[in-house]
């Protein structure tokens, strides 16, 4: 494809606003043509400066309008499915952002969907798999170097949690990434969650049981424990080790810039996702377009993204309980035989 992929955006907020700028500013090969929010103040301020972009208030109006080739969801998850659908029936490539359907039953309705189709057409964004020190991680297991992995320790930490954020966010939302990167790096399915929950921290709104520490089992015999903080205080942290039957390899040890001066030293702690992943969301995005342009699609599947609702819904159940919950999986389409890739 000799011409520039015409992507339309579904969403113009803090994730949306931010995929406009690395379309136009940092990925080759594509350009916005279209933006849909139903703020249209938002969707113009976020494409201020664009030429040839048309805005609408209605997703359908977006997919519908000249020159669209592929698209980008970053709407909030709820408002997912609809488009998702209508992408597919009219045989568009869509990278859509995490969570692809926040409910089980919806993920389940678009995955089947697709697989339907015969040919994938959605890669799900779970941007952590782009990322190179996540990369190396997976090369290394893969190797088998350091033997059967026996169990990851993860840790999602947050400065802050935004308003209305809920207990059952933390896994849903946050949790979410460590879901899919455990399925990725082990590649095994996770099959029963269980969640402590320490005295909350004095730095959580009132009723936020925050932190929390999330416990999977894998099929595989793993285990991975996840310390979720979505109100730390101090900085965006997220680290991964793993511990294997001949060695361990730990990534996400904040290797940032130490600053010099006035007789001290201080090293800089990232206060964003978007800061901390930055180079991860630019990978993810030049590699959907650069395959999108060949007529492929590579990355987290459908799949992916229904596993890691069931996987979130179980999480909550378990979070409600205080008992161990099962995960329980619909049987797998021949579409998304391989779980890796």
């Amino acid at each position: 494809m000799a011409e520039l992929l015409g992507v339309a955006v579904l969403g113009a907020g803090h994730m949306g606003a931010d995929h406009i700028r690395r379309l136009d500013q940092v990925v080759s090969g594509a350009r916005v043509v279209a933006v849909a929010d139903p703020d249209l103040g938002r969707a113009e301020e976020a494409v201020a400066g664009l030429d040839g972009v048309t805005v609408h208030a209605d997703p359908s109006a977006a997919l519908a309008a000249p020159g669209v080739d592929a698209v980008l969801i970053a709407s909030p998850g709820p408002a997912h499915e609809e488009p998702l659908l209508a992408c597919f029936e009219r045989g568009l490539p869509v990278l859509c952002e995490k969570p692809m359907v926040p409910d089980s039953t919806g993920a389940l309705r678009v995955a089947e969907a697709e697989a339907r189709l015969g040919r994938r057409l959605a890669q799900i964004g779970f941007m952590r798999r782009y990322d190179a020190e996540y990369g190396r991680l997976k090369s290394l297991l893969d190797t088998g170097g350091l033997g059967r992995p026996l169990m990851l320790h993860c840790t999602h930490r947050n400065v802050s949690s935004p308003p209305g954020f809920t207990s059952a966010m933390l896994i849903n939302s946050s949790v979410s990434h460590e879901i899919d990167a455990a399925r990725w790096l082990l590649g095994q399915e996770l099959t029963a969650v269980t969640v402590l929950r320490p005295r909350p921290s004095a730095g959580a709104p009132e009723g936020l049981l925050d932190p929390q520490l999330v416990i999977f089992e894998t099929d595989g015999g793993a285990l991975v424990d996840v310390e979720v903080f979505v109100n730390c205080g101090f900085g965006y942290q997220v680290r991964c080790e793993a511990v294997c039957e001949q060695g361990s390899a730990r990534i996400g040890e904040d290797h940032t810039m130490l600053v010099t001066a006035a007789g001290g030293a201080r090293e800089e702690v990232a206060q964003d996702y978007l800061v901390r992943f930055a180079d991860a969301y630019d990978r993810e995005v030049r590699a959907w377009v650069d395959a999108t342009r060949q007529g492929r699609v590579t990355g987290p599947s459908a799949w992916d993204g229904y596993a890691s609702s069931v996987v979130a819904e179980a999480g909550v159940r378990a979070l409600e309980s205080g008992g161990r919950t099962t995960v329980e999986l619909a049987p797998r389409p021949d579409l998304y035989a391989d779980l890796s890739r």
